[in-house]
C-alpha cells in the first residue's frame, strides 16, 4: 500500500483509540468515504461494515445531511448557548420529544455519548439533592456493561471485564449487578434495590444490546421488569440508547419495544447521522422540575462550550428527515433477514460459540479470537472493513447498504472464519 507522506509525517505525533502503540499496526490511511465505502490512499475500497462505529445510518455523504450542513455553515456555524438559542437546536429538542414517549420533554445538549451519561449521572445525583434527600450517591449498573471513557462513565462499566479494569482502585464505588433474566435474578434485584435504596441516584443499563461489553443481548421483557422494579421503589432508570438509539434495533428507539417511559435517556452516534459529535440527555418533567427553584445552587451546573452546535444540529434534523422519507426501518428489517440467513449457518464452524442478530446487529461470538490483527488484515484483504474486538465479529452496517455489499461482508466473514478455524 502506498504509504501518504501526511501519514509518515503525523504519526508520530499521534495518540490513537484503543491501540497499544508499541505493537499495534498503522492505521490504514483513509482519503474519502462514499455510502457504504471507504476509500484508502492507494486507491483500495474497503466496504464497512460497521458504519464508522455504529453512527452512519444512513452511509457515508448523505446529500440531505451534507446539503443541511453547509446551509448551516453560511448562516451561523456556530453560537454559544448560554444566554442564546437557535432554530436548529430548539427544532432538534421538540422533535426528539416528540418522537420519544411520554413526558421526555427536556433536551441538554452536549457534545459526546460519554458526557450525555456524565450528565445524566449529574442530573440523578441533583435531583437527590435538590428534593432534600442525602445520600443517593451510587449508581446500579450491569455487567458486560459499556457507558463511555470518561470518569463517571468508567465506574458504572463492567469493574472485571470491561475496558477499564486498570482504573479499579480509583474509580467511584458503584453497584455492578447481573442483567436480571430469570425470575430468580428478578426477585434478587428487586431486593438489592429496596436494601441499598437510600444510597441509590438512579439505575442505568443499555436496552436490549450491551454493545462495547460484547454486544450482549436481552429481551425486552427484562428490560421492562428492570425499570418497572427500579420505578417502584421509586428510584431513577436511565436508559443509555447511543448505540441502539435510531433504528439500530429495529424500531427507533429500544425502549419502545419495552413499552417504558425512562426517567432520562441518552442518545448520540447517529443522532447526528455520523457526521459531527452530539449528543444530549434528555430528562422527563418531574427530573427538570426539581431544578426549579430561585437559588441558582438547584440549577443544572453544566454547560460545554459546544453544546447544541448549530452544523451538529442541522445535520441531526436531516437525518430525522430521512427517517421520515425513506424507509429505514423497513431497510433495518431487510437487513435483519438478511443477517439470520447468512450468519446463522456459521453456528456449525468449529470455534464458534453463538449467533446473534437483532434488527441491523449481527454477531458472531467465538471461543478465542486468536489473533485480531490478523483477522483485521484478513478482512481487509477481502474488501471490508471490519473491528473484531473481546471475543466477537460483529456487522452493524449502514441501513442504506445494497444487498451486494452486505453479501461480501457476510461472505467475508464466512472464509476468514472458515480459516480462523484451521489455525
Amino acid at each position: 500500500m502506498t504509504t501518504p507522506s501526511w501519514l509518515t509525517d503525523g504519526l508520530p505525533h499521534i495518540w490513537l483509540p484503543y491501540s497499544q502503540m508499541k505493537t499495534a499496526p498503522a492505521p490504514l490511511p483513509a482519503v474519502a468515504t462514499d455510502g457504504c465505502t471507504i476509500t484508502l490512499a492507494d486507491g483500495q475500497k474497503l466496504v464497512d461494515g460497521i458504519a464508522s462505529w455504529w453512527t452512519a445510518c444512513h452511509g457515508y455523504k448523505h446529500p440531505h445531511v451534507i446539503e443541511a450542513m453547509k446551509k448551516q455553515l453560511d448562516v451561523m456555524p456556530h453560537v454559544m448557548f448560554g444566554g442564546l438559542n437557535h432554530e436548529p437546536a430548539l427544532k432538534l429538542a421538540k422533535r426528539l420529544a416528540t418522537l420519544l414517549p411520554g413526558d421526555l420533554n427536556r433536551v441538554f445538549f452536549v457534545e459526546s455519548g460519554s458526557v450525555s451519561v456524565e450528565v445524566s449521572m449529574k442530573m440523578c445525583i441533583q435531583y437527590w439533592i435538590n428534593k432534600g434527600h442525602k445520600g443517593h450517591s451510587k449508581f446500579v449498573s450491569f455487567k458486560d456493561g459499556y457507558h463511555g471513557d470518561t470518569l463517571g462513565c468508567m465506574s458504572i462499566a463492567d469493574p472485571e471485564e470491561g475496558m477499564h479494569h486498570v482504573f479499579t482502585d480509583v474509580l467511584f464505588e458503584q453497584f455492578v449487578v447481573d442483567v436480571p433474566r430469570t425470575e430468580k435474578q428478578l426477585k434478587e434485584f428487586d431486593a438489592f434495590l429496596a436494601q441499598h435504596k437510600d444510597e441509590i441516584a438512579g439505575v442505568i443499563t443499555e436496552p436490549l444490546v450491551q454493545g462495547a461489553g460484547g454486544m450482549k443481548m436481552f429481551s425486552p421483557a427484562v428490560l421492562k421488569n428492570m425499570c418497572e422494579i427500579t420505578q417502584k421503589h421509586g428510584l431513577l432508570f436511565v436508559v443509555d440508547e447511543i448505540f441502539t438509539g435510531f433504528g439500530r434495533t429495529g424500531t427507533m428507539f429500544a425502549i419502545e419495544q419495552a413499552e417504558i417511559v425512562p426517567d432520562i435517556v441518552c442518545l448520540s452516534k447517529a443522532l447526528s447521522a455520523g457526521v459531527t459529535p452530539l449528543a444530549c440527555a434528555i430528562a422527563r418533567d418531574h427530573i427538570f422540575e426539581a431544578f426549579l427553584s430561585d437559588s441558582f445552587d438547584d440549577a443544572l451546573q453544566h454547560g460545554p462550550t459546544f453544546m447544541a452546535h448549530p452544523v451538529a444540529c442541522a445535520a441531526a434534523n436531516a437525518s430525522l428527515d430521512l427517517f421520515e422519507t425513506e424507509p429505514r426501518l423497513e431497510q433495518v428489517q431487510h437487513i435483519h433477514e438478511k443477517l439470520q440467513s447468512a450468519l446463522t449457518p456459521l453456528k456449525d464452524i468449529k470455534g464458534v460459540k453463538d449467533v446473534r442478530i437483532l434488527g441491523a446487529i449481527g454477531v458472531v461470538q467465538v471461543d478465542d479470537l486468536k489473533d485480531s490483527n490478523w483477522l483485521k488484515k484478513r478482512f481487509i484483504e477481502e474488501g471490508v472493513w471490519l473491528r473484531p474486538f473481546r471475543d466477537i465479529i460483529y456487522l452493524t452496517p449502514a441501513f442504506t447498504i445494497t444487498d451486494g455489499e452486505l453479501d461480501k461482508l457476510t461472505d467475508a466473514i464466512k472464509r476468514v472464519l472458515t480459516e480462523w478455524a484451521t489455525i
